[in-house]
């Protein structure tokens, strides 16, 4: 860690540089926050800003600041930097924009952030182009704005590459204890993942959650998701960037299969991180996490005293990853007892209103349904618009999960339906005894399955491939393409190449029946150029006259396959190379059956892929059919990695499809591979 990040984070004394109406807010809030230790503004001509006794120049200050917020113009940013680092200072926040961000806007950006650097030489930046920290622990807040937040004793890490959506993030309402809340701008200096683990560091911290918009230093933030683990700390990301139009143009299925961001989604699977799709998942998933920390697994109980609230959490959850164990013998027993014989036993529980108010009763019927299989618990409560009169019955539901959770070991949740339905007062006092406040059906239960996933993560030992600047590529041809990924142990049939007067020699040498491929085109199906099955000819010539191919690939037919797969690569600059398995041959868009890993990968994480696909049940031998040689399959995937592995810093793309899967084996009918020269 930057060793001024522990100064900059937890000091005990604030710089503020400037005079406007930004600067004077951090000094402002830094009052409001109860910031016990000294604060300075700097300004060349006032005697005070907000209050405050102004220093002329950073050379005049008492001593050398932990902290400063340096809110000036970009050209004396970087001297305001330069004079903190000779000061000794530990670190600073710098506001101002138009760095490398404002490259095509101000011409010399990427030169000034450049100096910025230079300037800053020991001492720990954030941004430029950044908002600041703001942390609740300990009262500071280099924060140029509002903020929602409020002194905690403990609490959730927030890292942001937005300053809008942190300051909206501060404004929640839903319980959750924010500790800390840090925004990275530029990051010219300090990355995301420096920041992260200086925050992580801190006793105080439960969880940690990513705004992410890009990652960066691959290695760093991979080095950070490993302290993370160590500490026991849960990590959590929203990851914007979904659109696949980048891609749209692509040669092959596999980069349309694996554009945008599966590539991010990847890293996230392999580093143990938490993926969430909206604000208020990340919010949920934090507060779950902050409470009850990884779940043991996706096994789930739900209790409520509705039919309609029991249907839809089961509906709800179809969406999810997660699971409603079934009752055993004793728990329906113990459920008989407690409910009587009009309720009927299921899970998702409709436990009726019978036992409205009796916090015994409730209990023992909580009880019996987390003895069971299920290794977290969610009892659905939406509380009363306020002023409608006690919610004392209510409480007794909370009393009974708290009793539940006492009894059983297992962690609960109190989950209202609508937001709304769960007052913040009310919130905090459920988190106060241990038991997560939850709000929203699908947020929640989004939060339940990234806590079970983070529960089960296994942080791959092996680093992502690094990606390396890519380079002129051409697309190499499939006969080629096959010998090449051949050399590499990938089966393929044996093929002949001939122009069309040399048909009839290649047909003799393969054998009938075969197949006749025109070569020159990327989708060859769906140009028509690919013939299945000839068996004489006369056959042959006839499908070569219909193709618009000037020169051909002739291969045995293969048939018996029980399934076809798809196994590509792609070099996604941002993440490394990607490998993409997904159902094959011609209907693999429409299929949208696919999953993505990053290289390298394991023979046990291909197997895990290849059951994650929603053919796998083809590749297992559906309805008595014959099951693929999994084995078979495996090995040509690895196959695939070991020829991509050889050649890193040429491959941009491979690609076959389809990989037939056989009884006894696997092969490789067509390839396409796009890579540059060697240099």
């Amino acid at each position: 860690m930057r060793p001024g990040l522990e100064r900059l984070f937890r000091p005990k004394s604030i710089a503020v540089i400037g005079g406007g109406a930004w600067c004077a807010n951090v000094v402002s809030e830094c009052a409001k926050i109860g910031f016990g230790g000294a604060v300075w503004p700097v300004h060349p001509k006032r005697s005070e800003v907000a209050g405050r006794t102004a220093y002329a120049s950073i050379e005049d200050l008492p001593g050398a600041p932990d902290a400063t917020f340096i809110g000036i113009n970009r050209h004396a940013t970087v001297e305001a930097v330069r004079a903190l680092a000779a000061r000794g200072a530990g670190g600073a926040v710098c506001f101002a924009s138009g760095f490398s961000e404002a490259l095509a806007e101000t011409g010399d950006g990427a030169d000034l952030q450049a100096e910025l650097i230079e300037a800053a030489g020991e001492l720990a930046v954030l941004g430029p182009n950044c908002y600041g920290i703001l942390n609740y622990l300990d009262g500071v807040a280099l924060w140029p704005d509002l903020h929602g937040g409020r002194h905690v004793e403990r609490g959730v890490a927030i890292v942001a590459q937005s300053s809008n959506i942190a300051i909206n993030l501060t404004m929640q309402q839903r319980g959750l204890p924010i500790a800390y809340m840090a925004t990275v701008g530029n990051q010219a200096q300090t990355s995301l993942a420096e920041i992260a683990e200086a925050l992580l560091a801190d006793d105080r911290v439960t969880a940690l959650g990513f705004y992410i918009e890009g990652v960066g230093d691959l290695a760093a933030f991979a080095a950070m998701a490993r302290k993370a683990a160590e500490l026991g700390k849960p990590l959590v990301a929203l990851k914007v960037g979904r659109s696949e139009e980048a891609r749209a143009g692509a040669v092959s299925h596999t980069a349309s299969l694996s554009g945008g961001h599966a590539g991010a989604s990847a890293l996230l699977q392999r580093l143990g991180i938490a993926e969430v799709r909206s604000l208020s998942a990340f919010l949920e998933t934090l507060k779950l996490l902050h409470v009850a920390g990884p779940l043991a697994s996706n096994r789930i109980a739900s209790m409520s005293c509705s039919g309609g609230e029991a249907g839809m959490m089961a509906d709800t959850a179809l969406g999810f990853d997660l699971g409603y164990p079934p009752l055993m013998g004793d728990q329906m027993r113990d459920l008989g007892e407690a409910l009587g014989p009009k309720v009927a036993l299921a899970n998702p529980l409709d436990y009726h209103t019978y036992i409205w108010g009796d916090t015994d009763a409730t209990a023992r019927t909580f009880s019996a349904m987390m003895r069971g299989a299920a290794d977290f618990g969610l009892a659905v409560l939406d509380f009363p618009r306020a002023g409608l009169g006690s919610v004392a019955d209510w409480e007794k539901v909370i009393d009974a999960v708290e009793m539940t959770v006492a009894e059983t070991g297992k962690p609960m949740g109190v989950l209202a339906s609508l937001p709304e339905n769960l007052p913040e007062k009310i919130a905090e006092k459920i988190m106060a005894r241990g038991i997560a406040p939850l709000a929203g059906l699908d947020d929640a239960l989004a939060a339940v399955e990234a806590a079970a996933f983070v529960g089960r993560a296994r942080l791959a030992d092996h680093a992502p491939l690094p990606p390396l600047p890519p380079k002129d590529s051409r697309v190499v041809g499939e006969g080629d393409a096959k010998r090449l990924l051949a050399g590499f142990g990938v089966p393929v049939p044996g093929s002949v190449e001939a122009a069309c007067g040399g048909l009839a020699t290649a047909a003799a040498e393969v054998g009938y029946p075969l197949v006749l491929k025109g070569l020159g085109l990327a989708h060859k199906s769906e140009a028509g150029a690919v013939a299945l099955g000839i068996d004489g000819e006369a056959a042959l010539m006839d499908a070569a006259r219909g193709m618009s191919a000037d020169r051909f690939l002739v291969e045995p037919m293969i048939g018996g396959a029980v399934a076809e797969l798809l196994v590509g690569v792609t070099l996604d600059p941002a993440h490394g190379y990607l490998l993409t398995l997904a159902a094959g041959g011609t209907k693999t868009e429409i299929l949208d059956d696919s999953t993505c890993l990053l290289l390298p990968v394991t023979a046990e994480d291909i197997d895990t892929a290849l059951s994650c696909l929603r053919m796998a049940p083809l590749l297992d031998g559906y309805r008595g059919a014959s099951a693929a040689d999994r084995g078979a399959i495996v090995r040509a995937v690895l196959a695939v990695q070991d020829f991509v592995t050889a050649h890193a810093e040429r491959i941009e793309e491979v690609e076959i499809n389809p990989l037939l899967c056989l009884e006894n084996g696997a092969m490789a009918v067509d390839a396409l591979i796009r890579m540059g020269d060697e240099e």
